[in-house]
């Protein structure tokens, strides 16, 4: 019996769907930080009186702790263990979140947002590592994109939050709302255990055993875990683009870079787009909730074809009608056209998003998994950081939305070429069948 086969066998338990909720709501606290800031930037423009360069320079520098902290945490994961390190990085972003709170000049928000996007991107990479380590692989897709559909809920929490405290209280009372997942680090302590695959791969055998028959497993099935290699090879940079892995890991980057280019040049200048065409900003922030409420079918949506259809199609599929969508938002003129457009986009983007973050888990082995998907996210923010920063120049520029969009469009679509003509697909795929030869659980 393969090492990794107690893990792969059976359907999700309530054992899964407990590690999914709990590290679901990291993902949910994650979502609420970068929609409120979506939200906050609407305020901002006539609080502070700013540009649209100073508003896409604060959207953009907390994608740029982002992209360190999901290359550093990545790392680290791989080293010391996903669950010390998911801890801290959440415990970084929820007291830096609530700190903005206080900030009294542009600088002193820009260096806040900088910190809050190092634990927050660091949180996201170490989290899915840690949850996909669990599932089982017939149900590995859909339960990856339910962890991931909490970043739909976390969006839709901000939006209401939003709606209903900054037109009353200020952009402040927003942030305070980040201190909420401080307290929930207490709770992590008890509710997620270390993966036992990375404790299998790194010669902790007994510890491995113990947590998994927490999910239900026989003695009998865990019994070939204590024959786990140890001192196997750790994750590394060069490793990501040796022969066997280069494609992949190119594929993924492209992916990445173009997801939150669009992702991140649409959503956090949505609230402000509707301001821009005349609507209030209560107005705005209603019918940003209505679009982002649409987030969570698109997962869900994701979740139910993705290990009937496979990985690569879903993902083809759903980018290339988010494109359309796109191009679509970009002629709109009327309410109506600003919410269905904006509802399709928001849908298909964010089931894409699920399916991307399932295809990221399942190109890389265990104490490579965390490096590679941490650095894909980290370079995937660099697309991240442009993306509002290329909106704002360009609406600085006098250029109309229909260009902006069309612009997406164009992304969206080289983003789905990449993935169909690069990618491998992976439905079904053993986590344990990608481990180098010799170097396998089941060796």
């Amino acid at each position: 019996m393969a090492q990794g086969e107690t893990l792969d066998r059976g359907g999700l338990t309530r054992f899964h769907y407990r590690i999914i909720s709990v590290g679901g709501l990291g993902v949910l606290f994650d979502s609420m930080d970068v929609g409120i800031i979506s939200f906050i930037l609407a305020a901002l423009i006539g609080a502070w009186h700013l540009d649209s360069v100073e508003i896409g320079f604060v959207a953009s520098i907390g994608l740029v702790g982002m992209a360190i902290g999901a290359a550093l945490s990545g790392m680290w994961a791989d080293r010391y263990g996903r669950r010390q390190i998911f801890m801290l990085t959440l415990l970084v972003y929820a007291v830096a979140t609530g700190l903005s709170a206080v900030a009294i000049t542009l600088w002193m928000l820009i260096l806040l947002r900088f910190i809050v996007g190092l634990g927050l991107g660091g949180e996201l990479p170490v989290t899915t590592t840690l949850v996909t380590e669990f599932l089982p692989r017939r149900h590995r897709g859909r339960g990856i994109i339910l962890l991931e559909s909490f970043w739909a809920v976390g969006w839709f929490v901000a939006a209401l939050v939003s709606y209903l405290l900054i037109p009353h209280f200020g952009w402040r009372a927003g942030f305070l709302v980040g201190l909420v997942p401080a307290l929930y680090v207490w709770y992590l302590r008890r509710g997620i255990p270390e993966s036992p695959r990375y404790l299998a791969r790194t010669g902790r055998a007994d510890e491995a055993v113990a947590i998994l028959t927490r999910t239900g497993a026989s003695v009998t099935e865990m019994g070939d875990l204590a024959a786990a290699q140890k001192g196997a090879p750790r994750g590394g940079v060069s490793r990501l683009f040796s022969a066997r892995l280069r494609r992949r890991t190119v594929m993924l980057w492209m992916l990445w870079v173009g997801m939150n280019f669009a992702y991140y040049g649409i959503f956090l200048w949505f609230p402000s787009v509707l301001v821009e065409h005349g609507y209030t900003l209560v107005e705005s922030l209603k019918y940003t909730l209505i679009v982002t409420a649409v987030q969570v079918p698109g997962y869900l949506s994701a979740a139910w074809l993705i290990d009937r259809w496979g990985r690569k199609w879903v993902l083809g599929v759903y980018i290339l009608m988010a494109a359309l969508f796109a191009a679509l938002f970009g002629h709109a003129h009327i309410t109506w056209q600003f919410l269905v457009y904006g509802s399709l986009l928001s849908f298909f983007n964010l089931g894409a998003w699920g399916a991307t973050y399932t295809y990221t888990m399942e190109q890389y082995e265990t104490l490579l998994r965390g490096t590679g998907s941490g650095w894909a996210m980290g370079i995937g923010r660099v697309g991240g950081i442009i993306g509002p920063t290329v909106v704002g120049w360009l609406f600085a520029s006098h250029y109309g939305m229909t260009t902006v969009f069309y612009l997406f469009m164009a992304v969206l679509i080289l983003t789905a070429v990449a993935v169909i003509l690069l990618g491998r697909e992976t439905k079904g795929l053993s986590l344990d069948s990608l481990e180098p030869s010799g170097e396998s659980l089941g060796a």
